[in-house]
C-alpha cells in the first residue's frame, strides 16, 4: 500500500482501565508501582457517568482507572462481558477535525461527533471516539489547546498523592493486543490508521519439540505510526495447538479480543526490577537455564558483551535479547492481573517493563530461548528422579 497522510498523532496520552476493585487499583499503582495519583472524576461526573475514575501518572504515562458507580455506564457494560481490562486508549493529536476527517474517509466508524469544551482559563479541548477491531476497545483522539484537565471533569489534586516515580518509568514503549485472527486488525491498522509495518515474526514450540502432544504458538506483526513512533504488536495463535496457545487462552480469558499488555519503558531496569522485588511484586518466572545459554545466544545475536552482570540479570529474572555489536533490550513480564490477585476477575492483562539499548526489537530471541530453557530444566528435573 502506497503511504498515506498521517492521521498526526502526537502519543499514546493514556489509557482507561475499567476494574472491579478501584481501591485495590490505588494501592496497586500507588504503593507498589510508585505511580502519583493525581485526581479523578468529580462528583457530577462520577453521578452523571455512574462510574468513578481516579488517574495514576508516572513519566509520561497515565493510567486512568475506572470503577462502575450503578449500572449503564461505559465501566460497568465493559465489565459485563469482560473481566478487568484496557476499555479506551487515548491519543494526543494535532489537529482532531484532519484526524476525524482521515479516518472517517478511510473507513473509520466513529461512535460520536467532535465535541469541544473550554475550560475557565481559556483552554479548549475537542476529542471524539471509534470503534476498533480490538473487541470492545476504543480508542479516542483529544486535541489540547492549553485545556488544564485530563478530560472534562476531571479533578486534579492540589498536589499528587502516592508515589514518586523512584522507579523512574519513562513512558508508553508500545501496546501488545491478542486476536483470534490477526488480518483485519492489520488491515484495519494500516487502510483506516495508516499504520505501516515495522516487524514481524512467528514462532511455535513444535519448531523445538516437534514430538510434542501438545504445544503453543503465535504469529506476531508490529504496526507503527512513523510521524508519532506509535507502535502496536498484535499477536494471533499458531497452529498446531491452536486452542492451547497462549494468545487464544488469552482471548478466551478475556472473552474476545483486546490488549494483552502494555509495556513501559524504564530509565535503569535492573533498579526498577530490584525495588518492585523488594515490594513483593511478581514476575513470570525464568528458569537458571536461560541465563546458562545467555553468553552462547548473545555471541550468536552479534551483540558481544552487554553492560549487565549476567549474575544480576539472573537473580532478578530479566530476559535480554537484541541484534547487532552492543545493541540489546532488556525485558521482563509482571505476573497477569489474575494471577497477581488470585482471582479471574481481575483480568489476564499485564504489563511488561523495557529498557533499550540500542535494540528496537520486541525481544524475539526470547521466545525460543525461554522454551529451550524450559525444556533443559525439565529434563534435568526428570534425570534427577531416575
Amino acid at each position: 500500500m502506497a503511504k498515506v497522510e498521517p492521521l498526526g498523532i502526537r502519543r499514546l496520552e493514556s489509557v482507561h482501565y475499567y476494574v472491579h476493585d478501584l481501591e485495590r487499583s490505588r494501592r496497586f499503582y500507588t504503593e507498589v508501582m510508585d505511580f502519583a495519583e493525581i485526581g479523578g472524576s468529580s462528583e457530577e461526573l462520577t453521578k452523571a457517568g455512574k462510574q468513578r475514575s481516579l488517574a495514576f501518572m508516572a513519566g509520561n504515562c497515565v493510567v486512568v482507572c475506572v470503577e462502575p458507580r450503578g449500572e449503564g455506564g461505559r465501566a460497568w457494560r465493559w465489565l459485563q462481558k469482560h473481566p478487568d481490562g484496557v476499555g479506551t486508549l487515548n491519543f494526543e493529536v494535532e489537529d482532531v477535525e484532519k484526524t476525524f476527517r482521515l479516518l472517517e474517509k478511510r473507513g473509520g466508524t466513529p461512535i460520536d461527533d467532535i465535541r469541544r469544551l473550554k475550560d475557565d482559563g481559556g483552554g479548549e479541548i475537542a476529542f471524539f471516539s471509534i470503534t476498533t477491531p480490538f473487541g470492545d476497545t476504543s480508542f479516542r483522539f483529544v486535541e489540547r489547546r492549553g485545556y488544564r484537565a485530563l478530560f472534562p471533569g476531571f479533578v486534579e489534586h492540589p498536589h499528587p498523592r502516592g508515589g514518586q516515580n523512584r522507579l523512574g518509568f519513562l513512558a508508553f514503549d508500545h501496546t501488545t493486543s491478542n486476536f483470534p485472527t490477526l488480518a483485519p486488525a492489520l488491515l484495519w491498522l494500516e487502510h483506516v490508521m495508516g499504520f505501516e509495518r515495522f516487524w514481524e515474526v512467528q514462532f511455535h514450540t513444535t519448531d523445538i519439540a516437534p514430538d510434542q502432544s501438545h504445544g503453543s504458538g503465535l504469529r506476531s506483526v508490529v504496526m507503527w505510526d512513523p510521524h508519532s513512533g506509535v507502535k502496536f504488536a498484535n499477536n494471533e495463535p499458531w497452529r498446531p495447538f491452536f486452542r492451547s496457545s497462549q494468545i487464544n487462552i488469552f482471548c478466551e480469558e478475556l472473552k474476545g479480543p483486546g490488549v494483552q499488555h502494555l509495556a513501559i519503558s524504564v530509565k535503569d531496569i535492573i533498579h526498577c526490577v530490584k525495588q518492585l522485588r523488594e515490594r513483593k511484586l511478581e514476575f513470570m518466572p525464568t528458569p537458571g537455564t536461560y541465563y546458562d545459554a545467555l553468553p552462547e545466544r548473545l555471541t550468536k545475536m552479534g551483540v558481544g558483551t552487554i553492560d549487565e552482570e549476567i549474575s544480576v540479570l539472573r537473580d532478578l529474572e530479566i530476559l535480554v535479547d537484541g541484534d547487532g555489536e552492543h545493541s540489546y533490550l532488556l525485558q521482563i513480564f509482571l505476573k497477569e492481573s489474575s494471577g497477581l490477585y488470585r482471582e479471574p476477575a481481575a483480568g489476564p492483562f499485564f504489563y511488561e517493563i523495557i529498557q533499550r539499548k540500542g535494540d528496537k526489537g520486541f525481544g524475539a530471541g526470547n521466545f525460543r530461548a525461554l522454551f529451550e530453557s524450559i525444556e533443559r530444566a525439565q529434563q534435568a528435573l526428570l534425570q534427577g528422579h531416575r
